[in-house]
């Protein structure tokens, strides 16, 4: 009866890109293409933000963290995170949103373009393609992880995830590449209703299952435990000053700096609009991390607490909610819910790739402005080959990853190489308005040698959070790194710091950059 369950899975990757070729249209112009000529209505806009962010790696991951969140830090202090993530949305909402919407702008970049020079802009978005890179090649793999093990319930074991990422990499193009932004943000919208009604039937089976006073058992256990209010700030990623500061942090980064978000919030009609569709993703974020958080309880209470390695003998720990579903859920059950899973994981970041490769890099190095139909013609072009080098490094990932902390979190790590120099350059421009563009590079790039040192080598004790001293192998035992959340603060802190020092060698207000080039299109 499995082979209903992947006949389910196969209608569903058929279907979603067809129907973004549908819902897209024929692009007629790359401002159509890269930003829907600003039409979409601001739910919409809502619902593809959280998908786009949202991704295998939380429905997938964030379980995992409840399920293996130990009584010193309880199961539901990832949300604290979330809360951080609302309160950072609010900032760039009235911050930095009102700068790209009324600049008439199609990548977060082009902002720091017109402040500082087409250096900076090309350098931030060199930048950006990079960390995306990784950490959508990451996001695709976590996707291969519940097919595999479908395929290995029907006596397909030996599948390898290099053939699974591809086939997710061409179900991920087909309505990138044919439906341009319009459809990647009506797709997502679809998708994050069709995965957060699949968690609403998982929870439902579990309650079927779970023996009587299973809850009050998670309450003894601090399952439900909320704040974090013992841990120590520096080492422990969920307590709350750590969760809601970083997290706060985190989302002014991630929505005001990446171009995968700010290019779904460009296609709003205006500001408020934009405002609107922000505000309201970081709410239904927050919810919507609860709702996995519970599962992940409820999975705990329905195991027994039993380890997914040593006790269940899985092959990692994210493969829990896959294996839940697969072997709990009746047939066609599972496939449902399998599709919304990959519903989390099919929001395409190829546009946001392409558009920031087109805009911020191709026409800087061009010596004449490019015609519309030459930038909608490169749009397409970088799609695919976006499309192939994110199925590459998903590979990779399945080859090297790392079968430790809950992938969500490893994830969150990546970023926090680059999210806080990349904040810190947009930060820099609106607050020292002596800095010039040197300034601004110089500050960038030694945010980030300094942000891969503390990443790599710096080491604090797991129980005081005392700094131990530099240590490049990976934490063991009583040492651990600085907690992911502060990356993006400390980044930004840095930036500001190294960029106002240097600004000081100025006399006067920074003007506009001066450069010769051509003005680019409306797209570009």
């Amino acid at each position: 009866m499995r082979v209903l369950d992947l006949a389910i899975i196969a209608i569903f990757l058929v279907g979603m890109p067809l129907l973004g070729i549908l819902i897209g249209g024929r692009q007629k112009s790359s401002d159509d293409y890269f930003v829907g000529e600003s039409k979409i209505s601001w739910w919409v806009v809502c619902l593809s933000v959280v998908s786009a962010e949202t991704s295998t790696l939380t429905v997938l991951s964030v379980p995992t963290v409840a399920y293996l969140a130990t009584p010193e830090a309880g199961g539901m202090t990832f949300l604290s995170l979330a809360l951080g993530y609302v309160i950072g949305r609010i900032v760039v909402s009235f911050v930095l949103l009102p700068k790209y919407i009324a600049g008439d702008l199609v990548t977060a970049y082009a902002f720091l373009g017109k402040r500082f020079g087409s250096g900076i802009q090309s350098t931030a978005s060199v930048t950006f393609l990079f960390t995306r890179l990784l950490a959508d090649g990451l996001r695709l793999f976590a996707t291969a992880i519940p097919i595999k093990v479908v395929l290995a319930e029907l006596g397909m074991p030996d599948v390898s995830y290099w053939w699974i990422v591809v086939a997710l990499g061409v179900a991920m193009v087909v309505y990138s590449y044919f439906g341009g932004v319009r459809a990647v943000v009506w797709v997502d919208a679809i998708q994050m209703l069709w995965y957060i009604l699949g968690a609403a039937v998982v929870i439902v089976a579990l309650a079927g299952k779970l023996p009587d006073g299973w809850f009050g058992k998670a309450v003894d256990a601090d399952k439900f435990q909320l704040f974090d209010l013992s841990s120590p700030v520096l080492s422990n990623q969920y307590a709350l000053i750590t969760a809601v500061i970083g997290g706060a942090v985190l989302s002014m980064s991630s929505h005001g700096a990446d171009q995968l978000i700010v290019q779904r919030l460009m296609a709003t009609k205006d500001v408020k609009a934009s405002q609107k569709a922000l505000i309201g993703s970081g709410i239904v974020v927050f919810f919507q991390f609860a709702l996995f958080l519970f599962i992940g309880v409820m999975l705990w209470a329905f195991y027994n607490g039993q380890s997914p390695t040593k006790g269940l003998g899985l092959g990692n720990n994210d493969e829990l909610f896959p294996t839940f579903i697969i072997k709990e859920l009746p047939s066609g059950w599972s496939g449902f819910v399998l599709a919304g899973i990959l519903a989390a994981a099919l929001s395409s970041s190829l546009g946001a790739l392409a558009s920031s490769t087109v805009t911020d890099v191709i026409q800087k190095v061009k010596r004449r402005p490019l015609t519309d139909s030459e930038i909608l013609r490169q749009g397409r072009i970088w799609t695919l080959v976006w499309a192939a080098i994110l199925t590459v490094f998903a590979g990779l990932f399945a080859t090297f990853f790392q079968r430790g902390e809950p992938i969500v979190e490893q994830g969150l790590s990546i970023a926090g190489f680059t999210s806080g120099a990349l904040l810190g350059a947009f930060l820099l421009g609106l607050i020292f308005r002596r800095a010039r563009q040197f300034d601004a590079i110089v500050a960038f790039l030694v945010t980030v040698a300094v942000m891969a040192f503390v990443i790599l080598a710096l080491k604090f004790d797991k129980a005081s959070g005392a700094l131990i001293g530099v240590d490049f192998s990976k934490p063991a035992g009583s040492s651990v790194s600085l907690a992911y959340p502060w990356y993006p603060a400390l980044g930004v802190l840095i930036t500001l710091i190294v960029g106002g020092l240097l600004s000081l060698r100025h006399r006067e207000p920074a003007g506009p950059p001066t450069t010769e080039e051509p003005a680019p299109a409306k797209a570009a």
